[in-house]
């Protein structure tokens, strides 16, 4: 008859390497949680954006303008319109507006020029899409401008 092998003493040392491998296991399925719920809402706001990059897309087809990249609006404007709505009523945006419609010299030739009606609306276009709650502060800015037809088309 075989005789047993001899028995060594539970020293506790199994269960401590249980216990990490169990915490251990618990963090990596948080970590995992917490990425697949990034990613969720991740693809959730860049549906979004697409689904606002069409809007505006077919708003400035309808209006005249010639088809913006959808990959270049959405990565621009994103889902709450990036620097456009940042404050588009604000000073210092109506600054910076009323310095792109110049007639592009700097210092003492710098000259305000008569900016184009079509240049004017397709701000307003993005304003509507992305932050339309700043629409009508816009265009009572936009109403005090001497705007004309001056790109020829």
């Amino acid at each position: 008859m075989a005789t047993p092998p001899p028995q060594t003493p539970d020293t506790g040392h199994h269960k401590e390497h249980n216990k990490w491998l169990f915490i251990g296991g618990i963090a990596v399925f948080v970590i995992a949680a917490i990425v697949a719920m990034v990613v969720f809402s991740q693809h959730q706001n860049d549906e979004q954006a697409r689904a606002k990059a069409k809007e505006l897309q077919t708003l400035m087809v309808a209006a005249g303008y010639p088809l913006p990249d959808e990959e270049t609006v959405v990565a621009l404007l994103g889902t709450s319109g990036g620097a456009v709505c940042k404050d588009p009523t604000g000073a210092l945006s109506k600054a910076q507006w009323l310095d792109n419609m110049s007639n592009g010299a700097a210092g003492p030739g710098m000259r305000p020029v008569i900016a184009d009606r079509k240049a004017v609306a397709a701000e307003a276009l993005v304003i509507k899409v992305y932050c339309p709650q700043h629409l009508d502060a816009f265009q009572d800015n936009v109403d005090d401008l001497k705007t004309g037809t001056t790109v020829r088309r």
